[in-house]
Formats: C-alpha cells, sequence, structure tokens
C-alpha cells in the first residue's frame, strides 16, 4: 500500500503516538506491501500510518480499508471487529423476488443527518440505532419498497452529504459504530424494505489524512492533474488503469454487500468516469489511446465490477446515475453493456421538470417535451428520479417549482406524481417531496415535518402513500417496465388541451390499467378517451379526490366503454377530466 515511501509505522493510542515504536518492513516480493505485528492492541484503538516519502516528508494517514474511523472532526482510524447477529433471514432467503426487474420499486432517498433531529439536544442528528425505531415504521406507512441512502461511507465534511469519501469500508461514526448500522439495516429488513446504498468510486477529497499523495507519490490518482483532478468538485480521480485500484473499489463494493446485507448500489457521478473530458475544456484533457473521449480503463472496471457483484450477489442490483447517452449502461456485459441492473433517467426528469414548470397557458406549446420520453424508454432499466439533486443549490423545492396559486401548485404536484407512477420505469422520491416541503433542502436542519398539519401537505403525502399502495398491488404498473408491450398510447397527440392517456399492460390477461393526465386547470367535460376493451372501467385513483386536497371532480366511480371508436381502439369512455388531475382507471367487473 506504499510501494514508494521510505518508511512506515504504525501510530496509535497503544504506542502513544511514536513513530518508533511500531514500524513496518516492506515485502521482499516487490507488492509495495509494508507489514508487521503489533501485539495486545484492544479493540477500539484508534491509529495512523506515519508514511515517510522518499523525499523525506511525513504524513499521518488513515487506514484505507479500516472498517470504523473516529467520529468527525477527528481523523484516525480504529480497530474494530464485524460480528454481528443477524436476524434477516427471512428477507435474505426472498430478496431475490423483491429485487427483480420484474418487480415493483419505489425508493426513498434519505440522508440520515437531516431526515429527523432532535431539537430539544442542541438539533441533533438521530442515530443509526434511533433511525431504525423510526424509519421502517414511516416507509411501511408509506408504501415504499425500498429506502436508498445517501452516501454513509466515511467522509471528513459534512457538508459534502457523504460524497466526498475518505473511509471506503467504513459506516460514518457521526451516527454510531459499524454494528449500530448492521442493526438499522437488519430492522428495515425485518420489515420486508430494501437498502440501497450511494456509493462514489468516481472521486476522493484531498484532506491530508485521506487517499490523497498517500506514500508521498499519486499512488490512487493520476499524477497529470488533466486525468488525476476533478475540476467540478476538486477532487481527485482515481486511476483506474492500476490493478490495485480497481480491486480496491471492487473490494468496498462486495464489501457492503457482505457484511452489511446491502440489497443494491448506487453508483455515483458515472458519466464523470466514462468520459476524460468531463467537465473540462479543449486542451484540459488526455485522449485514450485512440483519440477518443472515452476512459477505457474505468469502462473495465465498471464491466467488471458488475460482473463481479451479480456473480458473487445476484439477488442485488447496481443502479448508474449517468446522465448522458452512453448506450447501454444497463445491458450486460456479454452483448457490450456496462452490465448494471438499472440506471437514473437524468433525461425524463429534466424534461417533465421543465414541462412541469412551465404555465399551463403555454404548455400546449411544449407537449413534445411530455411525450417524447416514450421513444426511448425501453432502451434502458430506467429508474425515474426525483433525487436531492432538484432540491439544492438554489433550485428550490418540487412544490416551488409548480406554477399558479397554492391550490394549483399541489394539484399540479399530485399530477406529476400521478403521471410518474404511471410512466414506465421505476420510482425514485427524495425525502420531503412527499408531503411538499416548501423550502429547499437543508442538510443541518430536519425536514419540515410540522407542515403536515396543513391539509394539503397531509392530503400529498396521503396521494403518495395511495399511490405506492396501489403501485405495489398492480402488476400491470411494474412487470413490464422496460419493454414496449407494457405500454400504450391511448392519445399523445391533444397538445391543444395538453392531456394525454395510455394503458399499462402487465403480463397476465386482464391486467390492463388506463391513465389519463389533464395537464391544464380547465375541467374537462365529456372528453373521449378510447380504451382497448369494453365492458366497465373502474375509476380507482383520482389525484383531485377531496381527501388529498383535490376539488372532488370525478366519474362517480367509473364509466362503462362505448362500442365508438377512438384514434386506434374501438371503444371508448366518456369522462369528466379534473384540473391538472390525474385519472387511473382499470378494467373489469360490474358498475
Amino acid at each position: 500500500m506504499g510501494p514508494n515511501a521510505a518508511a512506515v509505522s504504525v501510530i496509535g493510542e497503544f504506542n502513544r503516538w511514536d513513530a518508533k515504536s511500531n514500524a513496518l518492513h516492506l515485502r521482499h516480493d516487490g507488492s509495495g506491501i509494508w507489514e508487521g505485528w503489533i501485539a495486545d492492541v484492544a479493540t477500539g484503538a484508534s491509529y495512523k500510518y506515519r508514511i515517510v516519502s522518499r523525499d523525506g516528508k511525513a504524513a499521518d494517514k488513515g487506514d484505507p480499508f479500516a472498517p470504523y474511523w473516529e467520529a468527525p472532526p477527528l481523523t484516525a482510524s480504529r480497530v474494530w471487529d464485524l460480528d454481528y447477529a443477524w436476524n434477516d433471514a427471512a428477507w435474505m432467503a426472498q430478496r431475490r423476488e423483491k429485487n427483480r426487474l420484474d418487480a415493483p420499486c419505489s425508493i426513498y432517498e434519505v440522508h440520515l443527518g437531516s431526515w429527523r433531529r432532535v431539537p430539544e439536544e442542541g438539533n441533533r442528528s438521530l442515530t443509526y440505532r434511533e433511525m431504525a425505531e423510526w424509519l421502517p415504521r414511516y416507509l411501511i406507512s408509506m408504501n415504499f419498497t425500498h429506502v436508498e441512502f445517501m452516501p454513509l461511507t466515511e467522509h471528513p465534511f459534512y457538508g459534502s452529504w457523504g460524497y466526498q469519501t475518505t473511509g471506503y469500508f467504513a459506516p460514518t461514526a457521526r451516527y454510531g459504530t459499524p454494528q449500530d448500522f448492521m442493526f438499522l439495516v437488519d430492522a428495515l429488513h425485518r420489515d420486508g424494505i430494501g437498502v440501497i446504498l450511494d456509493w462514489v468510486p468516481s472521486h476522493f477529497p484531498d484532506d491530508a489524512h485521506g487517499l490523497a499523495q498517500f506514500d508521498g507519490t499519486y499512488l490512487f490518482e493520476h499524477a497529470d492533474p488533466r486525468q488525476g483532478y476533478h475540476p467540478d468538485w476538486h477532487s481527485a480521480i482515481f486511476n483506474y488503469g492500476r490493478h490495485e485500484i480497481r480491486a480496491f473499489l471492487a473490494s468496498s463494493a462486495l464489501f457492503w454487500l457482505d457484511k452489511y446485507h446491502i440489497d443494491g448500489l448506487r453508483v455515483d457521478a458515472v458519466a464523470s468516469m466514462l468520459y476524460l473530458d468531463y467537465g473540462r475544456r479543449h486542451g484540459e484533457w488526455i485522449p485514450n489511446q485512440y483519440g477518443g473521449r472515452e476512459n477505457l480503463d474505468a469502462v473495465a472496471f465498471l464491466r467488471d465490477l458488475n460482473e463481479a457483484i451479480y456473480r458473487d450477489y445476484p439477488d442485488v442490483q447496481t443502479f448508474a446515475e449517468e446522465s448522458t447517452s452512453w448506450p447501454m449502461v444497463s445491458r450486460p456485459t456479454y452483448t457490450g453493456g456496462l452490465g448494471f441492473g438499472l440506471k437514473w433517467n437524468m433525461g425524463w426528469m429534466h424534461d417533465t421538470l421543465k414541462y412541469f414548470s412551465q404555465d399551463p397557458v403555454y404548455r400546449k406549446y411544449h407537449h413534445a417535451q411530455l411525450i417524447f420520453s416514450i421513444w426511448y424508454a425501453f432502451s434502458e432499466n430506467f429508474v425515474l428520479p426525483f433525487s436531492h439533486d432538484e432540491v439544492v443549490h438554489g433550485k428550490g423545492s418540487l412544490i416551488g417549482k409548480m406554477p399558479g396559486d397554492e391550490w394549483q401548485q399541489f394539484a399540479n404536484l399530485r399530477l406529476l406524481y400521478g403521471y410518474m407512477w404511471g410512466h414506465p420505469g421505476k420510482k425514485l422520491l427524495f425525502m420531503g417531496c412527499e408531503f411538499g416541503q416548501k423550502r429547499e433542502w437543508q442538510h443541518e436542519e430536519s425536514l419540515e415535518w410540522a407542515v403536515l398539519q396543513y391539509p394539503r401537505h397531509a392530503g400529498l403525502r396521503r396521494w403518495v402513500e395511495d399511490l405506492n399502495h396501489f403501485y405495489r398491488s398492480e402488476p400491470a404498473l411494474y412487470q413490464n417496465d422496460f419493454n414496449a408491450e407494457g405500454f400504450e398510447w391511448m392519445d399523445c397527440n391533444d397538445a391543444e388541451k395538453s392531456v394525454v392517456s395510455f394503458v399499462r399492460h402487465g403480463s397476465a390477461a386482464g391486467e390492463t390499467l388506463l391513465v389519463v393526465c389533464n395537464f391544464t386547470p380547465v375541467v374537462r367535460e365529456n372528453y373521449l378517451v378510447g380504451v382497448p376493451v369494453g365492458g366497465y372501467w373502474h375509476e380507482v385513483l383520482n389525484s383531485d379526490a377531496e381527501l388529498y386536497g383535490g376539488s372532488g371532480i370525478g366519474n362517480f366511480g367509473g364509466r362503462e366503454a362505448a362500442p365508438v371508436a377512438a384514434g386506434n381502439m374501438y371503444h371508448s369512455l366518456i369522462l369528466r377530466l379534473p384540473p391538472l388531475g390525474v385519472l387511473y382507471f382499470k378494467q373489469g367487473g360490474d358498475a
């Protein structure tokens, strides 16, 4: 781990931080590994490596492989064991079914430090064990299937939200011990909730105790700043061409799946890994051996990583946060893909938010922006994400992006979620968005739970709760997310009225749902919508119901389909469309 160092010793509590007491010796096998033996070191003891580089400079480094660190702002590693008696055998035995691509997947994204705080105790964050008491109960009540934690790997700067990692094998000590985090995962699993971790192999911070210039040379990172320095994040970039770096990162990923029973990894900033010119101007980057902008070493690393994960843990998933049109991100490596299970659909997110931010009067001119996503919806296994990134850095809250007065803002947001849950792809919602938090997310404060005393916020949360419940009970909404047979437009061309209607098909006969969205605040009377079959269609969800804070306009429980052609269909419904509303209909049964 220090091939270019002149001397390495272990300093810690046990030797009064004396560099002379426990010197390590360089192996003679050319591996660059230093080794030694220290007796009687107690669990919990803090330590670092004193590394003297060949130019005589000394640096005190944390252990890159430490399973536990001191709580920031302290920076030493700690000796620790990872023994834990798990109680999630039932979950582990059935999670293959829960994590399959044709299973329902509705993810609640959480920043652990700011979900809830304790104002009576200096506004401190909850611990892992306190989260284990609160979070599973809340997720069950809201009917989410999975939780995704923003990075919990140890990080020196809280304001980085975990995206500047120093401890790739350690849960942050801010909220407790490794066993405390295991207890949280265990509790979530016992309540049937999958756990996804945000994981950052794209870059690392230059803190003195971290990975940067580890042995006095550019060991983990590239030496040339055109390859090794991230202009966007002022951080260092891993040298994926080195076997040891690829092994280090892959070991970290597999470690979380092994020791912590994690069900999925969301890989951050994949685009920044794939492109040598990411965030760089002309002349600030070095082309690959063929003259192209693709980072061939990073591509090889991601393919190897996904192959290793699905080989050893075939019942988990990997998720790529990848914002470009790089082909086949979520396709198997043997067909030329990167091998991820799923990919975030950033294009859908941007287009949809841009469309919704328009005053409804002008939406007819932006209709193509709304329906474009279906053209490429089945090119990848997509997750539809409204993540923390959409509610920070001056972007405001989701409710704040919606036009109109307060009633219209909430109606728009219910419509947005109703459209999203009907659209092909898995779902991800950042904490606070489920009840329409008005303030931009603040990592130093709790979510605005107090607003739930107001009917519109409470109604929105009830809508998300009911959407999730309905989604999980209807195979048509999740079985065929990733193939075109699961989706059919009824009408995508009514730009003038800003109405779209489509059908979702399950794998079995009769599992058909109709979704109708009215993107204007005008009530549409006697609106004709084609349907694939005749008979009675039940109105099963209505975002304009008074229960959710709406105006209560609907179709009295359902409509009988008449043998009147509409679009390509031979039957149709005559509907009353609520303002800024979405309706779900299910075929079958009697009136």
